[in-house]
């Protein structure tokens, strides 16, 4: 796989990001399209030999013959929206939304501009076939991708902000020390304590591995600035804004798991994600 930055100037933050996109500076302009429809997934997932259910709400977007999807927690958006958004011009999107659907049309915004599949065509991706498969295999294939993007020596500490647990095995696998974090996991499925306070692993971790939640929860910002200023390698594993991440690579983001609607857990053939790395990552 060739190692890339992205074409255009790094983004600095999401909301810089938006503005950008929002006067062409990515893609034609968003006030000439309208977000083709809305929706809404609410789904519950308890992997065989685990004891935690994880509780997952998207808003998605799609665009044309692009998706982009956000998650967001419980309550921060109803049905409703679907019908209310679906058909809106972009750019209304982009500036007067909940966050989780700006995020969500962003997503789709950055993806039409430039599909996961054509930079893996280009060679500044690497596509990840996840098998055909029960849940279990597919999350196992998933993370230990998502994994294989650390270049952390044995015992070094690795933030992990948003808990998976076949992640949590993964992570180990590697030598990875963990320092988890999650704002609604108390424990991993091993009785590992888990903080909520992300300060407190940003300031101890040789390598932090995010999830792209944390663009909707507004946290990513923080995280992006923090492993800058520590020099620390920053993996991001995206559903939530797969194609928003990827304009952070060699902006703080040094390597990405993209995986773009529809998402693994919701089928049992085989889907495919996409790694990326910044250039002059290892």
């Amino acid at each position: 796989m060739n190692q890339t930055s992205p074409t255009t100037t790094p983004s600095t933050t999401v909301d810089a990001l938006i503005a950008a996109a929002l006067t062409g500076e990515h893609g034609p302009l968003p006030s000439e399209t309208v977000a083709t429809s809305v929706f809404w997934v609410h789904h519950g997932t308890r992997l065989a030999g685990g004891d935690t259910t994880y509780l997952n709400q998207y808003v998605l977007v799609r665009l044309g013959d692009s998706f982009g999807g956000c998650a967001f927690e419980a309550g921060e958006i109803e049905p409703s929206i679907c019908r209310d958004a679906s058909g809106a011009p972009l750019d209304v999107l982009l500036r007067d939304a909940p966050r989780p659907l700006r995020i969500a049309a962003l997503d789709a915004y950055l993806s039409r501009v430039r599909p996961h599949r054509e930079a893996a065509e280009a060679g500044d991706a690497e596509a990840v076939v996840l098998p055909t498969g029960t849940p279990e295999i597919r999350a196992k294939a998933r993370d230990t991708a998502v994994a294989g993007l650390l270049e952390t020596g044995e015992g070094a500490a690795v933030g992990l902000i948003g808990v998976v647990n076949p992640l949590v095995a993964a992570i180990r696998e590697r030598g990875g020390r963990l320092l988890p974090c999650d704002f609604n996991l108390r424990a991993t499925q091993w009785g590992d304590p888990v903080t909520d306070d992300m300060h407190e692993v940003l300031d101890r971790a040789d390598a932090v591995v995010a999830t792209g939640m944390t663009l909707s929860n507004g946290s990513f910002d923080v995280i992006l600035e923090r492993c800058r200023s520590r020099g620390v390698p920053l993996i991001v594993y995206a559903q939530t804004g797969s194609a928003v991440a990827r304009a952070f690579l060699g902006s703080g983001v040094t390597a990405l798991s993209a995986e773009p609607f529809p998402y693994s857990q919701f089928s049992v053939e085989e889907t495919v994600l996409y790694r990326y790395r910044a250039a002059g990552d290892a």
